[in-house]
């Protein structure tokens, strides 16, 4: 068997925690290389995260602790890698709007750093984590990835796009490899950063509170299960081709707010209590992803229907998570 050297930015946070995962149970080897900042959930969770990696993998998992804007911390980390996983960044719409600068700092000049010395060091892959974020209220849906996807709603969806031409520019002059932008769509599941919707509706249908949803529940999102961006994060690394290429990561079956409750409380068997709140900055009105490239060139769909994976999160909680 082949093992592969991985080096995976952000390996401590919730999607990389899960490919960690996958790439480890397969037998490869793995670097991660995270900050452990708080930002954007307690750092107490991805300490937690790796601790558990460690506790199931041993010495195949090395932790570096630093930043991917700083050359030394990103050269340490892909030195000897054969593939390197960027997923390292920071995430949320509405912080961004706060502090677009730091979005800027972490998300381009990191992600730039990383792949040069991904380039530098020898590394035959580099697939990094983009967003459904991109793509604006003016996208035609569902988004491709040949759509417009230049009327970003945030600064982090513009620091997305920023990251991803910053990318495809670099690979024009540099060695052959596949170099992937991997759009994710609303990716939830087992350890999901606390404030994202799901996470907060979970977690107070259990305990009977209220839930607070933002606007009049017509808001449409592309819920996608994190065992199915996993398998596109492997299917990507297997298949994708030399050069820069994107590809949307989703479920392809958008649902309401109003829709994502009703199948909440499917799931739990609890009635909910809504109470309704004015729609932040920077949110699209609907993500909905068109994964035929992703089909037809990677070989990878989604597999996970939403009461089964919202099923996931709520074993996650009431296990203690």
């Amino acid at each position: 068997m082949t093992v592969t050297r991985w080096a995976v930015t952000g390996g401590a946070g919730f999607i990389g925690f899960h490919a960690c995962s996958a790439l480890l149970a397969r037998g490869d080897e793995v670097t991660i290389l995270d900050d452990f900042s708080d930002a954007p959930y307690p750092r107490a969770a991805k300490e937690r995260n790796v601790a558990d990696l460690a506790a199931a993998h041993g010495r195949r998992v090395r932790l570096l602790r630093g930043s991917v804007a700083v050359e030394r911390d990103a050269a340490a980390c892909v030195e000897g890698a054969d593939a390197v996983l960027h997923l390292a960044g920071l995430a949320g719409v509405r912080p961004s709007i706060d502090d677009p600068a730091a979005y800027c700092r972490v998300n381009v000049e990191g992600t730039a750093t990383v792949l040069r010395a991904a380039l530098r060091s020898g590394a035959a892959r580099f697939l990094f984590a983009s967003s459904s974020s991109v793509y604006g209220n003016n996208t035609p849906l569902p988004a491709s990835e040949e759509a417009p996807s230049t009327g970003a709603e945030s600064p982090y969806g513009a620091t997305k796009r920023a990251a991803e031409l910053v990318a495809s520019a670099m690979m024009r002059a540099a060695r052959p490899i596949p170099c992937v932008a991997l759009r994710f769509f609303t990716v939830y599941g087992p350890r999901q950063r606390p404030e994202m919707a799901i996470a907060r509706f979970m977690r107070s249908l259990l305990e009977g509170r209220p839930l607070t949803v933002f606007g009049d529940g017509s808001m449409r999102r592309d819920f996608t299960h994190v065992d199915d961006v996993v398998r596109g994060i492997l299917a990507a690394a297997e298949r994708a081709p030399v050069g820069f290429r994107a590809y949307n990561l989703g479920s392809g079956a958008p649902v309401t707010l109003d829709e994502l409750v009703a199948a909440l409380a499917r799931v739990t068997g609890r009635v909910p209590t809504v109470s309704r709140a004015p729609v932040p900055p920077g949110d699209v009105s609907a993500t909905f992803a068109d994964v035929a490239r992703a089909r037809d060139e990677l070989g990878w769909s989604p597999r996970v229907r939403l009461d089964e994976g919202l099923a996931t999160v709520r074993d996650w909680f009431t296990a203690g998570g």
